[in-house]
């Protein structure tokens, strides 16, 4: 997995491309991670270009969905595929996190 990190409009976008797994996950946990973000916990995960997420993957991402939050800053998922969405739908993470078709719509709300 492979995870690259931009900056729109004061808004952190990290584009993750490859397979979200207990061996692969930690880039996604480092990108998401609070610390260096303080100032601007607004985040989008554009998932265009991921193939599979594990429950590795959902906890990283509700975990920083709740640290953002509790930062009155706010995470937003991008391109979200359709395997992918399918397995966020059967948790419920689509009904935590919000989740938008394009990069460019998640960053114009």
């Amino acid at each position: 997995m492979k995870v690259t990190s931009a900056t729109s409009g004061g808004v952190v976008v990290l584009t993750v491309s490859g397979e979200i797994d207990q061996a692969t996950v930690r880039p996604l946990a480092d990108g998401l991670d609070l610390g260096p973000l303080a100032g601007r916990p607004r985040v989008v995960v554009d998932l265009e270009r991921v193939s599979f997420m594990d429950s590795s993957g959902i906890n990283t991402l509700l975990t920083a969905h709740r640290g953002f939050t509790r930062a009155q800053g706010w995470l937003r998922l991008a391109g979200v595929p359709a395997s992918v969405h399918r397995t966020l739908r059967a948790v419920g993470v689509d009904e935590v996190i919000p989740s938008y078709a394009t990069l460019h719509e998640a960053l114009a709300v």
